[in-house]
């Protein structure tokens, strides 16, 4: 198969490889003769579409024909623009679609006195300000000297950032809600709050965010000290001590929470990784466990899709709300809505953010919407839930990090190093970027959907990577030793 047409409404096709022009296509609606040469994952027209009709794919407007463009040739940013505006009203049609079988699977994890499980023991090093992040660095460095005297443990990450002062506002407690809602996270064993002593998130201040009671967290202040390295590693050799004490043991799947997203998006995520992705959650939801869905800009499109889904009319309200106030965020600033998607996106064969979004939000399957999820703020259900945060892998990666998700399933179409806190599983949305980067960057490889490999058999085995991932086995980016921090600034620095 040369050109998928992924749903019978369509009148583009995606080709599968490289396409010469003149070359005769076989596709679901007939034949084409290329008027143009096609690059794998670009679109081609399966009939003429006039000025102004919409473009259809995967059933839905990506936007409208600038011109009028003829059959078999290429669909793009040169004769398509997008449709998108403001904010706007929505209507609630409630649907639903079955769930796969529940999975009787298990995991090895650490459940914590909250009844949280993590998929890491690990010491987490918190700097509250930038000022002592190579300090927290060169603790984490010690700790790692160390830590084959603390076998139960998994490894010590410091998560420094560029933030903590000089931050006036809501800006500054986005930061302190941001770096709290990591120290409460079930993959650290320990915490260690590290902090300067002068800076407006000084610990003093920073301790109104914290659990006081939560014995996983101790404090250093660096100019408490005369030497900040000792202290520091007497601290250090008495947090590994504690975290050490805990131990895997047998969890039901229903326990994990995984973050949901897509970066270095190409014009097959859509069609391979992101599908896949949608199958694993619903998966992992019908066995009772939680997946979380962000990149808001990138629902922008497709949202009626996921409000449709709602479980009711007040999480309808909450989307349509998640959705309008994006789009405010956007406009205050003085930005389109429209901006999306970024070069690498657009060579990869998305033209228009609404045909960016319609792949995106594939990996959110088909599970009820069954909540919305602030910024900093906490899983609070079960299921799938939305999550405020931008398309930015660092900043969203971050924010599913700080909901509680034990690990990321992130497709990428160009290829990406980035990892955040948690484990980050990298799926190849096409064959020859896993041929390429597979064991440096790639965990997984989707492309091989393309070729016609059976969706449900590779979604199983992408869950039972996720099970032995969960169980301990390190993915790619944490081998590498890839772990960032990044928070979403919208204020005034002094």
């Amino acid at each position: 198969m040369k050109a998928i047409v992924i749903n019978s409404a369509d009148n583009v096709a995606v080709a599968l490889e490289d396409l010469k022009k003149g070359s005769l296509v076989e596709t679901s609606k007939g034949s084409v003769t290329l008027l143009d040469d096609i690059t794998r994952g670009h679109k081609f027209a399966l009939r003429d579409i006039a000025q102004d009709e919409g473009v259809i794919k995967y059933g839905y407007p990506i936007g409208k024909a600038k011109e009028l463009i003829k059959k078999g040739s290429h669909v793009h940013v040169e004769n398509v623009k997008t449709a998108l505006s403001g904010q706007k009203g929505y209507s609630y049609t409630h649907t639903t679609s079955p769930l796969p079988s529940p999975l009787d699977l298990e995991f090895m994890g650490y459940e914590r006195a909250d009844g949280r499980v993590g998929i890491r023991n690990e010491l987490w090093i918190i700097p509250t300000v930038f000022c002592v992040n190579h300090v927290a660095q060169e603790l984490c460095a010690y700790a790692k000297e160390v830590l084959e005297n603390y076998p139960h443990v998994d490894g010590c990450l410091a998560l420094t950032h560029p933030y903590g002062c000089s931050q006036m506002g809501e800006d500054q407690e986005t930061t302190q809600r941001l770096l709290a809602a990591l120290t409460r996270h079930q993959n650290a064993g320990a915490v260690i709050v590290l902090g300067l002593g002068c800076e407006n998130n000084n610990i003093g201040v920073f301790r109104k965010f914290l659990d006081e009671n939560d014995p996983r967290i101790a404090f250093l202040n660096c100019q408490d000290e005369t030497d900040e390295d000792e202290a520091g590693r007497k601290l250090v050799d008495r947090m590994l001590a504690f975290a050490d004490r805990s131990r895997r043991t047998p969890q039901k799947l229903s326990k994990l929470r995984i973050g949901l997203k897509c970066g270095g998006s190409d014009g097959l995520s859509g069609i391979t990784a992101n599908p896949l992705i949608g199958r694993v959650s619903d998966l992992l939801v019908a066995s009772g466990g939680t997946s979380v869905m962000t990149e808001v800009p990138e629902m922008f499109g497709a949202e009626q899709l996921l409000m449709n889904r709602a479980r009711d009319e007040a999480t309808f309200e909450k989307i349509v709300k998640l959705i309008n106030d994006f789009k405010g965020y956007f406009q205050s600033h003085g930005q389109t809505v429209s901006e999306n998607p970024s070069p690498g996106n657009k060579a990869g064969g998305i033209t228009t953010l609404e045909d960016k979004s319609l792949g995106c939000v594939q990996k959110g399957g088909h599970a009820p919407v069954n909540g919305v999820i602030r910024y900093t703020h906490s899983i609070e259900n079960s299921g799938l839930s939305l999550l405020q945060a931008p398309g930015n892998d660092g900043v969203s990666c971050t924010a599913l990090a700080a909901a509680g998700v034990n690990l990321i399933l992130f497709s990428t179409g160009r290829g990406t190093p980035f990892a955040t806190v948690v484990p980050t599983l990298k799926i190849s949305t096409n064959t020859p970027l896993y041929e390429k980067k597979g064991g440096n960057w790639i965990d997984f490889n989707a492309g091989s959907i393309a070729q016609g490999a059976d969706p449900d058999e590779l979604a199983l085995k992408l869950m039972d990577l996720i099970v032995r991932v969960a169980s301990g086995e390190k993915s790619v980016s944490e081998k590498r030793g890839f772990n960032e921090i990044v928070i979403w600034k919208d204020g005034v620095t002094m």
